[in-house]
């Protein structure tokens, strides 16, 4: 299995930001799931594919080039792709990926979670996207998302697609228990 894992550039503000994902990073080598990530060595980015590596996991890294030239890549992983653009690595990660999971981070994963979640609803994939909510990060984003269901602005089973766990354990179970909604945006 592979995962497409979204996060900050940043290490966010508590510790606990950077324990869930050296955890998860970890659980990721002990269960032989390989991380496909953005392929950055900062942040949470390089917090989980360090924990992946040293656990003896697998990282797959992608990253655009003009990041790459920044000297952000991470240097030591299984793989790095360097593609031209964002576009060109988000949809490269969406093709390896087997699911989606959001860590906290800033507007860029917002932005991947979302996308990914709108190729869902669509049916453009029929892969869980899950947030993994450290520490109540996703709570006020979550209460936005149930807003927009009261309104009328998004199905309920399109609220469903959207996964919610906080341990990695959970992660598993909902991944294996995911089933892509039959009804999408009509």
């Amino acid at each position: 299995m592979k995962i497409t894992v979204f996060c900050g550039a940043r290490h966010g503000a508590a510790p606990v930001y950077q324990q869930a994902a050296v955890e998860l990073g970890r659980f990721f080598a002990e269960q032989q799931i390989e991380l496909v990530f953005g392929g950055g060595h900062v942040g949470l980015m390089g917090t989980i594919a360090d924990a992946v590596l040293d656990a003896g996991g697998r990282a797959h890294g992608v990253i655009p080039e003009y990041l790459q030239s920044k000297e952000l890549a991470h240097d030591s992983l299984t793989a790095l792709e360097v593609v031209p653009d964002m576009h060109a690595r988000k949809a490269r990660m969406a093709e390896l990926a087997d699911a989606f999971v959001a860590l906290p981070g800033g507007i860029g994963t917002l932005e991947e979670l979302f996308e990914v979640w709108t190729w869902g609803q669509l049916g453009h994939h029929a892969k869980p996207v899950v947030l993994y909510n450290v520490n109540g990060f996703y709570d006020p984003l979550l209460a936005f998302v149930e807003r927009m269901q009261d309104e009328a602005f998004l199905k309920p089973e399109h609220v469903e697609m959207l996964q919610v766990v906080d341990t990695p354990e959970t992660l598993l179970k909902v991944l294996q228990a995911y089933q892509a909604p039959s009804a999408k945006w009509s």
